[in-house]
């Protein structure tokens, strides 16, 4: 059969003859339209932990997989070790059934028994294949098997020939499974060149045939989960998740697997020349994962993706570092130092404020027929807006004073030994937001002045507005503290991946659409989000209400910012209100606004001609459009608001002072408000400056969250030797006295004063190493 499929010529040192090119990968995300692919499998991969036999579970996997691939329409090539560990086991068995039960016992750790590999090798080379025939067997795939040697590939004419053959096996929707013959090859590590790398184990050869066959994928699968740092049971050692050439430097390797002739270093060789030759390469553990080999081709952040494109910054993991040390720096700031960063920002805002909203035009004309109208709301900036993010940003300054390091409670819990409840930072902070590049100066205040670290992670559509923003907010650290205490993570990783990094990330909140806050809220395993999934707000017409005050609450709270999750959903009215003419007049205020109005079922029944009733009230419209339902007294429209609400923002308009009070200790939602619009929960129009974010949630912070909602406690206690021995046996036991002691008044003792000295100096080198 002459090359009836991708027909390709040989020639590693130059460039392929072939009509068909290999696809190009920039991202992970690429990875998907690969279509032919080398899976490599490690011996540690295939045989057991002792070395001896196969490890049949592990092979079933993936067999399964690349019979999934293989259905797909991908076209699998297999590299697999494993034909001295099963020929091995073969030998051993045999040479202890041959045995005398005295011999048998003397040589009972059959570790003991000295085997030649490439007996091995002999005797496991057809009982791998068949093992392999049955298990492809299993999904109707066919399989071959080809033993490779090194003048395959350092011979003209045996490249050519192995070229047709595999070739011709793939057009037959045939399944190659590769082997060096170890039969033959020598043990020792060769010095048999081909490019740039020693044909010594099957990563080179794997990485040579990728290079020959125009292969678009390489998967090299080990025991590791992918390349670290340094060796992986080092404790600071991380995993690299894209390898670039920069990143060889601050690589150092362990020793090499117990079995098998390879070893990191030698894979990391093997898949930086595959690269190099337009291969895409991935390092990953093939004995941890059921899918590891099909989320690859799809695409996840699984093991280390190999990659010629250097970083434009430092890495993810690195930034999230880099906020845990600058924020401990910002934390050991004076408040007034604090307050200084934070007013410099609110200033930078108005003076750099032309290069603001031209970078926001970018984004904007970027957004045109891409976005919605009310998310292009949420991503348009103008000066007003500009100002009162500034005067926001001066109000937070004010308060700086009064975050960490406060005292709340304070108690002498027996004699000379004072302990105090204070204020501290969070930690770290991650804030995830979409369309409101406002919110980036903002947040990073808020940050600033609670001495939490911060990582933003902004969406692409404000990604001009975004970077301007950013810098202003490193131009006002830098006079003051590491301007890495706040980072801009702008790589391409998923939000998912971020989540991940519990061990730097202390709270997720996220800012922006519903879905958003949802998938987040899914997503974040074991670190606490903080946030609200929709902004679905009622206003209730009571019917002893003031109508006017009514209709303008009403025009206001949907109106005045649609996009905004304070915006009202749904309208609650009176049943007492259909008998004369202003549930008419306060319909078409609506529809003078351009609003639309959806009819509830109870209200449909009500009119003499109606459009079809609604189907759900649990639904944000963030639009110019809202819900209208008529209620028979004030409890039911407390249990329809408990009912479809999400326990965000509600308001009642009457003038029963019963009926308010009543509204507000009956609806449990994080803000319930008498007689004003939905649109006044906000962090600036209650006072703290900015917001980062609304809380419905019950623990830690609700409603609109300013500083107060980053920050924790922790407990000191300062005693003099005490032991709780002292405290639980012998005749002159001590005693607690748990004496309440007023928080506004210091204690003196010099023991603390010589306490916080220490810690000042210590803060202080802490800086300069940050720094540097």
């Amino acid at each position: 059969v002459l090359q009836l499929h991708r027909s390709r010529c040989f020639s590693p040192l130059s460039s392929s003859l072939s009509s068909f090119s290999p696809i190009l990968t920039k991202t992970r995300e690429d990875l998907i339209n690969c279509e032919r692919i080398i899976v490599k499998l490690g011996s540690a991969v295939v045989t057991r932990e002792n070395g001896d036999g196969l490890a049949l579970g592990r092979l079933a996997s993936v067999i399964e997989q690349i019979s999934e691939l293989h259905y797909a329409g991908k076209e699998v090539i297999l590299v697999s070790s494993g034909a001295v560990a099963f020929g091995r086991q073969r030998l051993i068995n045999q040479l202890l059934m041959g045995q005398s039960v005295r011999q048998t016992l003397r040589d009972i750790n059959k570790h003991q028994l000295v085997i030649n590999p490439r007996a091995c090798a002999g005797a496991g080379q057809s009982g791998l294949m068949s093992l392999y025939e049955a298990m492809f067997a299993q999904y109707g795939i066919p399989c071959a098997q080809v033993l490779i040697t090194k003048p395959d590939f350092t011979q003209a004419d045996s490249r050519r020939m192995l070229q047709a053959t595999l070739n011709d096996l793939l057009s037959m929707n045939i399944v190659p499974i590769l082997n060096e013959n170890d039969v033959v090859s020598a043990n020792e590590v060769s010095d048999t060149k081909y490019g740039r790398i020693n044909l010594s184990d099957n990563d080179s050869f794997a990485a040579a045939l990728s290079v020959e066959l125009d292969v678009d994928l390489l998967i090299l699968l080990s025991n590791v989960d992918g390349i670290f740092t340094g060796p992986p049971e080092d404790p600071g050692s991380r995993l690299i998740e894209t390898f670039n050439p920069q990143s060889m430097m601050e690589v150092k390797f362990g020793e090499k697997s117990s079995v098998g002739r390879g070893g990191m270093a030698s894979k990391c060789t093997a898949a930086m020349w595959a690269v190099e030759n337009s291969v895409s390469v991935v390092i990953a553990n093939g004995m941890s994962r059921s899918s590891t080999i099909t989320d690859i081709v799809a695409g996840k952040k699984v093991g280390t993706y190999f990659s010629l494109e250097t970083s434009d910054g430092p890495s993810m993991e690195t930034q999230a570092h880099m906020a845990r040390l600058g924020g401990r720096a910002l934390a050991a700031l004076s408040a007034d130092n604090r307050a200084k960063i934070v007013t410099n920002l609110a200033e930078l805002l108005i003076k750099e404020s032309d290069s603001i909203l031209n970078a926001n035009t970018l984004d904007l004309e970027a957004a045109k027929g891409v976005l919605s109208d009310h998310n292009i709301a949420r991503l348009k900036l103008t000066l007003d807006k500009l100002k009162t993010v500034s005067d926001g940003l001066q109000l937070i300054a004010k308060s700086a004073h009064s975050t960490t390091d406060q005292v709340v409670r304070r108690m002498m819990i027996a004699e000379d030994m004072l302990l105090e409840q204070k204020t501290v930072p969070i930690g770290v902070l991650l804030v995830i937001f979409e369309s409101r590049p406002d919110a980036l100066p903002q947040v990073a205040a808020l940050s600033i002045a609670s001495g939490n670290g911060l990582l933003l992670k902004g969406g692409k559509e404000a990604w001009h507005t975004n970077r301007v923003l950013f810098n202003l907010v490193q131009r006002a650290l830098q006079e003051f503290c590491p301007p890495t205490a706040i980072q801009l993570v702008s790589s391409r990783e998923e939000v998912s991946d971020l989540l991940k990094m519990s061990q730097f990330i202390d709270l997720v909140i996220p800012r922006g659409s519903s879905q958003l806050v949802k998938n987040i809220q899914d997503a974040a395993g074991s670190i606490p989000v903080m946030g609200h999934a929709e902004g679905i707000c009622h206003v209730y017409i009571d019917k002893d209400c003031d109508k006017d005050k009514a209709r303008r609450i009403t025009i206001d709270a949907k109106c005045d910012y649609p996009a905004a999750c304070n915006a009202m959903e749904t309208l609650l009215i009176h049943k007492s209100h259909m008998n004369g003419s202003f549930f008419q007049t306060l319909i078409e205020d609506l529809k003078q606004s351009n609003v639309k109005v959806n009819v509830g079922p109870r209200l449909s029944m009500l009119l003499p001609v109606s459009p079809k009733p609604l189907e759900t009230f649990e639904v944000e419209f963030g639009s110019l459009e809202c819900n209208v339902e008529v209620v028979d007294s004030l409890q039911d429209a407390v249990q329809h608001i408990h009912t479809y609400g999400s326990g965000h923002t509600d308001t009642i308009v009457t003038e029963d002072k019963q009926a308010a009070k009543e509204f507000q200790n009956s609806v449990d939602s994080a803000c319930v408000f008498v007689n004003c619009s939905t649109r006044f929960s906000d962090g600036y129009r209650f006072g703290l400056g900015a917001e980062v974010g609304i809380s419905t949630s019950r623990i830690h912070a609700r409603g609109p969250v300013g500083i107060q909602g980053l920050l924790t406690t922790k407990w000191v206690l300062a005693g003099d030797g005490q032991t709780v021995y002292e405290f639980t046996a012998g005749s002159k036991r001590k005693e607690f006295i748990f004496q309440s002691l007023p928080i506004d008044e210091p204690v003196e003792s010099s023991f603390v004063e010589e306490e916080i000295e220490d810690v000042e100096e210590e803060v202080e080198e802490t800086i300069e190493d940050t720094t540097s």
